[in-house]
């Protein structure tokens, strides 16, 4: 579950965080906020359902629970609302408030060099190849000539649909569907990038500031193998420190990742370290 979620947060504008009044906060719930908080994802708010199978004293004691947890996170001060599905109470708070933190938040910039981090690939009747994935750095265009990062295939843009719309030109920040000519879909993994030819490299070593998260449950130490998450892909890696043979939670060291298959990675992008299905780290 966790892994799929990596897969689509990286491109988001917005979080919305979930906690049931009749549970409060879970270790998922915490898992979710440090992996917003690694990558850098600075608008949120939170929603508390189900607040109509609890009293007010109750509420409130999940209420501040919440706000501790947000503390020193990039969405620390985010709005909260508590709803019920069942009685409609708060949807029309949570909705405005949605769209408000919304119109706050940053346009993505065109940068000239679109990424499209592929997350799905299917065939469509009549259509062929379908990818799907979260357009940043750039535009596509129909008819523009396309690679895919680190597989190498060279394509076509031969349609482009964002929320079941055809479009011409896809801008950053869009969920876009691509239609691609020339590439049969099982040829196409997730975590492979959509983007225009003979700029993108795919790599094997990433140098990285790398954070620990205070509530790793054991060190990252020198040499370790984890599981690296950044844009769609997934990959195993091992972890070389730069700095220091040990590097423990709440900790922050310079570190280069050596990747087991090549990735396609940019300069300034996030990405998540994790070990035994547990978020250790990122940065």
């Amino acid at each position: 579950f966790v892994s799929n979620m990596l897969a689509g947060v990286g491109g988001i504008d917005l979080a919305l965080l979930v906690v049931a009044a009749d549970e409060s906060v879970m270790p998922q719930t915490q898992e979710h906020l440090a992996i917003l908080d690694l990558l850098n994802v600075k608008h949120g708010l939170v929603t508390i359902t189900k607040k109509d199978l609890v009293d007010d004293d109750w509420l409130e004691l999940v209420i501040a629970d919440v706000n501790e947890l947000l503390k020193d996170t990039t969405l620390q001060g985010s709005q909260v609302h508590a709803v019920s599905g069942s009685t409609r109470e708060g949807l029309p708070e949570l909705v405005s408030g949605i769209q408000t933190t919304l119109d706050q938040s940053t346009p993505k910039k065109d940068l000239g060099r679109p990424r499209l981090a592929i997350d799905r690939s299917f065939t469509m009747p009549g259509f062929g190849t379908v990818v799907t994935g979260t357009l940043v750095d750039g535009t596509l265009s129909v008819g523009q000539d396309v690679a895919l990062v680190p597989s190498g295939h060279p394509s076509r843009v031969r349609g482009l649909q964002t929320h079941r719309q055809k479009v011409e030109h896809a801008s950053p920040g869009s969920r876009v569907a691509v239609n691609l000519t020339g590439i049969p879909h099982d040829k196409i993994a997730r975590g492979e990038i959509l983007t225009t030819p003979n700029w993108l490299k795919p790599t094997s070593a990433i140098d990285v500031r790398l954070r620990v998260l205070e509530a790793s449950p054991h060190p990252i130490r020198h040499n370790m193998f984890a599981t690296v998450h950044t844009g769609s892909s997934e990959s195993v890696a091992r972890i070389r420190l730069l700095e220091n043979d040990v590097a423990s939670p709440g900790a922050t060291t310079w570190a280069q990742i050596k990747i087991a298959h090549p990735i396609g990675a940019v300069k300034g992008d996030y990405y998540v370290i994790r070990s035994n299905q547990t978020t250790i780290g990122g940065g």
